[in-house]
């Protein structure tokens, strides 16, 4: 099977390439990426010999339909998306996450390739910190970002493209996802990263709002049933039942790492910032058998944190202009 993975060098698409060359055999995967900060082609290691790697923009139409005219499945992770970057630059976004989209559905399209599209939870909004409701695939989008507005945007495309002209596409919404390989940029490794060089962490506002957190493997393990199982056109939500604070999630790192409540402040809020997120993921546990085999972040941190101690140590190293 050749399989093409857009934003493959990224957080959770260098995960599904490694993941996917660990677990099966017979694939032969060529990735697109455009190596933005966010993407690094060392994410792919050690598998970085066993795929094809294309340096590419999915806004290069041209590039995408070449690509894809050689393949035979399309898994579409390539996306802006970081939420405070959006509000600097939003027409990025729209640029990427809509018409690189877009590029991908009608190239998939034309050469009749089956697509899955990768989005996420924050299209349906948020909910009240003291509600017990989730998202489900009856929840009306509610974006409140321009990241969010312009997955939602995308999810949209995709669907159009599969009922009004026969794109063999399914769309998968996932919460928020931990593990190796996330950027420094997010809450995690950027607060791993910051305590270690002898910051203090932050949290936004109070800290109490709500994530849904699932470990990347599940998640990747998800998008494999629903390529296999899935019907097309079918959207399926992925979340492990795991929701903690932003605060309770930056106190567990605390406590790994040996400190207290002193390296600790809270910066003023980020204009649209959402409350809570919760996933209800029934229709993929009954219809593809999909269960997540990590157990609760609080526990999973104990793992996750000493990668990003290690790869600090690393980098440190090649600072030094040591071998690493």
């Amino acid at each position: 099977m050749k399989i093409l993975v857009t934003g493959g060098a990224g957080f959770i698409g260098s995960n599904f390439v490694t993941r996917t060359l660990e677990t099966r055999s017979q694939v032969d995967i060529t990735v697109l990426d455009s190596l933005t900060y966010a993407g690094s082609k060392s994410n792919l290691n050690p598998f970085s010999k066993d795929i094809k790697f294309v340096e590419g923009d999915i806004r290069d139409a041209d590039l995408v339909d070449k690509l894809i005219k050689d393949s035979d499945l399309v898994v579409h992770f390539a996306a802006e998306s970081h939420n405070d970057n959006s509000l600097r630059n939003p027409t990025l976004f729209y640029d990427t996450n809509v018409m690189g989209t877009l590029n991908i559905a009608n190239s998939c399209l034309a050469h009749d390739v089956r697509l899955h599209h990768i989005s996420t939870d924050e299209v349906f909004g948020d909910l009240p910190l003291d509600s017990k409701c989730m998202f489900n695939l009856e929840s009306a989008y509610n974006p409140s970002s321009p990241y969010s507005a312009s997955k939602a945007a995308g999810d949209h495309l995709i669907r159009s493209w599969v009922r009004s002209f026969g794109l063999r596409a399914t769309i998968s919404n996932c919460s928020n996802n931990y593990g190796p390989r996330q950027h420094w940029e997010k809450l995690i490794p950027n607060t791993v990263k910051t305590l270690v060089q002898g910051g203090k962490a932050v949290v936004y506002g109070s800290g109490l709002n709500v994530r849904d957190w699932i470990h990347v493997d599940d998640h990747v393990d998800g998008i494999w049933l629903a390529l296999d199982k899935g019907l097309i056109g079918s959207t399926y939500l992925f979340g492990a039942r795991d929701t903690h604070s932003n605060l309770k999630i930056v106190g567990v790192i605390l406590e790994i790492l040996g400190l207290n409540k002193d390296s600790l402040i809270y910066a003023e809020d980020r204009p649209g910032h959402d409350l809570r997120y919760a996933i209800d993921p029934s229709l993929a546990e009954s219809e593809l058998a999909w269960l997540p085999l990590h157990g609760s972040i609080l526990y999973g941190l104990r793992e996750t944190v000493p990668w990003y101690l290690e790869k600090l140590g690393e980098s440190q190293r090649v600072l030094r202009g040591c071998d690493s």
